[in-house]
Parts: structure tokens; C-alpha cells; sequence
């Protein structure tokens, strides 16, 4: 069950992190997650079926209803799930024992009946009306392969017809942190409610953040990606491949000089080298957490989820990074991207 807390209320100072101060004042949510409200049809392939569907593996391609439907023929037994990236960050500081909400668009059919059940059971807050018309819900078959990489094809489906009209504008306001999944970039109506949403947080004096979600995507929106981060961004979330993308250098290092004079807060992931925290004045620089790596799924979604949970309770930045690292540990040792352990329990049981 969801604990009442004391939250501290956000600040954004000039060329810095945010303030985190007044913590007297209270919100009802510490993180609104904006994303595609997808089910995951995940199976375990071996590299010639990517290869038969001509698929890039670790990436995210979009695909239509005939293009989904014939990969679906083809997969060996699979595991349906609720997933999508910015619903797998709210089910994750959930299960942190925080407060979170979810902005996305399911269709009113069986899979969007799953997907509204799974993510209120977990205790995130969803009231988003189900589309009675259109595409049905959205589907992302995940192909993982024996080294544990995730190549995603994905039907966005009724996810993909979010608008204005499904942004909740007093949700926004009572939500310390907005946090927005990179894919939202592929649909102009899409672009124009999270455009919206971070607007409206920003007029209530809170925070923005963004996932670069993947470096296919980076590929596809570099320049308004670049733009946002120096213009409306808070908190940055990428990993080694989105950074590099997103300012077409060689290494990370190179990356990082040219986001730190426009970053206030990025975390910064590096698989089995653990992950960067960059402000325009420290570097933070967080080991990986120990696990066995049995799907790599979801890994970034939880990484923002512990973080986030760890910033919006104001714990020092060290030691959001290690929640990020261990919600993400916990994720990619088992099937599916949605954590199965208790994590409050877990970060319990670390200190943390």
C-alpha cells in the first residue's frame, strides 16, 4: 500500500540543479509519467529470426497492424505484459512506495482492460478514458535474444492518438516532476500534449523531465531533442548510445562536455559501468549494482524510476543513483520489464 509522505517542494534556480527546499509543503504526486500505454508480447528468439524479419537489434522500430501481426505468427510461446517506457517508470516508484500517476491512451478492448488493471493494481494513479473508436491498444512484440538484448516492434495503436484533451492539467500541477518517454516524438498530436504538459509544470513551478528513450529515436528528433534539453528540460535521463547520438560524438566524455554547460540535472546510464549524474558543477560517478543479466528490458525505465523516487523524496544524488541502479538490477534479471520484487523492500534492505 502507497505511504502518505512529506514531500519537499521544487525550485528551479538559475544555471543549477533545482532546489529542493520548504519541505513543509505537500503534493499529491512525486512523479506524472506521460508515455505509450502498451502490452508487451515478449519471447525469446535466437538471432536469425531478427534477421528473417529484418529486424536491427536493440532498437525500436515502429511498425503497422500487418507488420505486427506477422511477427506475432511467427514467435514461439510468448508472455503477454503491461509495459511501455514511461508506464514501467510509474509501476517502478510504486513499488518504491511512492506516489506516482500515468498519463497514456489505451483502447476500451481486452488488452486495454489489462493494461488499466495491472498499472492501478500496482498502485499507480491512471484515469485516462479508454478510446470507445479507433486503433485498438497498442502492442510492442520484444524479441530477446540469448545475449539479453531486447529488439522491440512496435504498433502504437490507440497509444499513438494521445492529444491535448488527454492531458490532465491539474494532475500536471500537483505533480512534483513530469517525466516524459523520447517516443512521444513520434506523433505531431503527441509532441503537441507532452509540449503541453511541460508548459503547465513549468508555469507551477515544477519539473520536467525527459528520457532520450533510445538512440534510433535520438536519430529521428535530434535537433528538437537538443533544443529541449536546453530550453525545457529539468532532469535528463540517457544512456551511453542516446548521449553519444544526440551530439554525433565518438566517446562519452566528448558527450558529456557538450551537455554540461546546458544540463541542470542528467543521469547518465553505462550498462555494467554503473552511471553518471551531471550538473553544470559536479559529476557524480555510481558503480553498477551486482545482478545477473537476464533481459535487458525496461532497464532504463526503472533506472528513472528509482532515481526519480530517490531526487522527488530529497535524498542526495549519490544515493538516487543506487536506486536507480538497483530498481534496474532487479528488472533485467528476470522476463519482462516490470519489477516482480517488492521494491521498497529492496532499497530497505540495502540502506538505501
Amino acid at each position: 500500500m502507497l505511504h502518505m509522505f512529506s514531500m519537499v517542494r521544487f525550485r528551479k534556480n538559475q544555471g543549477g540543479i533545482p532546489d529542493r527546499k520548504g519541505s513543509d509543503m505537500s503534493e499529491k504526486f512525486q512523479v506524472l509519467c506521460i508515455g505509450n500505454a502498451i502490452v508487451d508480447i515478449i519471447a525469446r528468439v535466437d538471432d536469425a529470426f531478427l534477421e528473417t524479419h529484418e529486424r536491427i537489434k536493440g532498437s525500436m522500430m515502429l511498425v503497422d497492424a500487418d507488420t505486427s501481426a506477422r511477427i506475432y505468427d511467427d514467435m514461439p510461446p510468448a508472455v503477454e505484459r503491461s509495459g511501455g517506457s514511461a508506464g514501467n517508470t510509474a509501476a517502478g516508484i510504486a513499488s518504491l512506495g511512492g506516489k506516482a500517476a500515468y498519463i497514456g491512451r489505451v483502447h476500451d478492448d481486452q488488452l486495454g482492460m489489462v493494461f488499466r488493471h495491472d498499472i492501478r493494481a500496482i498502485g499507480v494513479s491512471y484515469e485516462t478514458a479508454p478510446a470507445k473508436e479507433g486503433a485498438p491498444t497498442a502492442t510492442s512484440m520484444i524479441l530477446v535474444t540469448p545475449d539479453a538484448q531486447r529488439t522491440m516492434s512496435t504498433y502504437l495503436g490507440a497509444c499513438g492518438e494521445l492529444s491535448l484533451s488527454d492531458i490532465d492539467e491539474d494532475v500536471v500541477a500537483n505533480s512534483a516532476v513530469t517525466y516524459i518517454e523520447g517516443y512521444m516524438w513520434d506523433r505531431d498530436h503527441q509532441k503537441e500534449a507532452v509540449l503541453r504538459a511541460m508548459d503547465v509544470a513549468h508555469e507551477h513551478g515544477n519539473l520536467v523531465s525527459l528520457s532520450l528513450s533510445d538512440s534510433f529515436c535520438v536519430d529521428r528528433f535530434r535537433s528538437e531533442f537538443v533544443d529541449l534539453v536546453e530550453s525545457k528540460v529539468d532532469i535528463l535521463f540517457a544512456n551511453e548510445s542516446e548521449i553519444t547520438s544526440l551530439y554525433q560524438v565518438d566517446s562519452f566524455e566528448e558527450a558529456m562536455e557538450r551537455l554540461r554547460p546546458h544540463v541542470k540535472l542528467a543521469a547518465l546510464t553505462r550498462s555494467e559501468k554503473g552511471s553518471v549524474i551531471l550538473t553544470a558543477d559536479d559529476v557524480v560517478t555510481v558503480p553498477a549494482h551486482p545482478t545477473h543479466v537476464e533481459d535487458t528490458t525496461g532497464a532504463g525505465d526503472l533506472y528513472a524510476a528509482g532515481f526519480l523516487f530517490g531526487y522527488t523524496s530529497g535524498k542526495d544524488l549519490e544515493t538516487c543513483a543506487k536506486l536507480g541502479g538497483m530498481a534496474a538490477a532487479e528488472v533485467i534479471s528476470h522476463l519482462g520489464a516490470r519489477p516482480e520484487a517488492n521494491l521498497e523492500e529492496l532499497a530497505a534492505r540495502e540502506g538505501l
